[in-house]
C-alpha cells in the first residue's frame, strides 16, 4: 500500500480521534493550494503500515507523521509540523523559521500540547469521515 502513494505528494499521518488533530487537518487542506498533501489517520492500514515499516512505537510516538515517499524518509512531532507549514501559502509558512530552534526545545512544546490535547479539545469515538469534496485528500 505504501508504494501506492504518488511520488509528488507527501502524507501526513494523523490521531484520527483527536479533535485538535482534525481541526489541524483541515487547516492544512484549506492552506494546501499547491495539493501537495495526502492525508491518513494512524489508525488506518496504511498509518500501521508505515508504523511497522519505521518499527514506530506508539506508547512513545502518538504525534503527526509525514511520510515522504520520495525519500522514503518519515519526521514527526514538531519537525512534521514545522516542514508541512513550509508548504502552506503566506503566513503559515513564516512559522518554518522555528526549525531553527533546537528540536529538544520544539519537542518540550509538541509533547506537552499532545499530552494535554484530549483534556483541551475533546476526543472522537472514531476516525474524522471526510466529506465527498475532501474524500480524494484520504487514504484508508
Amino acid at each position: 500500500m505504501i508504494k501506492s502513494l504518488p511520488k509528488n505528494k507527501q502524507l501526513i499521518l494523523f490521531d484520527g480521534v483527536c479533535n485538535l488533530c482534525n481541526s489541524s487537518v483541515l487547516y492544512v487542506i484549506k492552506r494546501d493550494k499547491k495539493n501537495k498533501f495526502l492525508f491518513a489517520p494512524l489508525q488506518s492500514n496504511i498509518g500501521n503500515d508505515i508504523i511497522k515499516k519505521f518499527s514506530i512505537d506508539t506508547t512513545k510516538t502518538d504525534s503527526i507523521l509525514l511520510y515522504n515517499p520520495i525519500k522514503e524518509t518519515l519526521t514527526y512531532k514538531s519537525t512534521a509540523a514545522l516542514l508541512i507549514t513550509k508548504h502552506l501559502g503566506f503566513p503559515t509558512n513564516l512559522l518554518a523559521v522555528f526549525l531553527i530552534t533546537p528540536a529538544f526545545i520544539r519537542n518540550w512544546v509538541y509533547n506537552f500540547i499532545a499530552k494535554n490535547r484530549y483534556k483541551w479539545y475533546g476526543k472522537k469515538e472514531s476516525c474524522m469521515i471526510p466529506t465527498p469534496e475532501l474524500k480524494s485528500k484520504f487514504i484508508a
